[in-house]
């Protein structure tokens, strides 16, 4: 599990293509202090297995399904990624409850320069939109964002100077993709209601 805040800014220093799959070899010298083989590293939202250890580099390998689900697919070498290790067991929970498992993909669809901050305007795909509520929280890209304004097919998100200066959205610019993995309480809390709902719905009113 992690929280979404990022601890740091790493880059693609390779890129393997192995037909249904690809492999990544990624500097970052922070979550690679004293990591191991089999540890998980959250990469731009995207929890990876660490397969083999360099020095301040790490390699892993990236199946079909989560290159065709997150934007990982479009790194190169070259690539700045937002880098995050797993929460450590009654560690801070400074974001919120992210899993690393990333729901759908947003494009970066404006940004909003102020003195002290920036807003960001997100493309929000349909089937995910239920689940974004303004105030609520969301994951972009790894990073644990709180949604301004939730519309059908976009959100927004205010990003502060830290957030500018140390991950990947202080330099997204319109038409960059962004991962995306909503509030996962908010889709338990929908499949534990929808069965009763869709019982209430059938039965006639009183």
């Amino acid at each position: 599990m992690f929280t979404g805040i990022v601890e740091e800014l790493g880059e693609v220093t390779a890129v393997e293509k192995l037909g249904d799959a690809s492999r990544f070899r990624l500097r970052g010298p922070v979550v690679t202090e004293g990591a191991r083989h089999g540890d998980s590293i959250a990469v731009n939202g995207v929890c990876l297995t660490v397969v083999d250890l360099g020095e301040h580099e790490f390699t892993a390998d990236v199946m079909a399904e989560t290159l065709n689900r997150s934007s990982l697919g479009a790194l190169t070498t070259g690539s700045r990624v937002n880098l995050e290790r797993p929460m450590a067991l009654g560690g801070r929970l400074g974001g919120h409850i992210v899993q690393g498992h990333v729901d759908g993909t947003g494009r970066v669809l404006e940004r909003t320069p102020s003195e002290h901050w920036e807003i960001v305007k997100v493309s929000l795909p349909e089937a995910l939109s239920r689940y974004v509520v303004e105030k609520g929280s969301i994951t972009v890209d790894g990073v644990s964002l709180t949604v301004v304004d939730a519309g059908a097919d976009f959100f927004t998100i205010s990003l502060i100077p830290t957030t500018l200066a140390l991950t990947t959205l202080g330099f997204k610019q319109p038409g960059d993709p962004v991962n995306l993995e909503v509030d996962v309480l908010a889709k338990y809390v929908e499949r534990m209601l929808g069965p009763n709902a869709a019982a209430q719905h059938r039965e006639p009113s009183a």
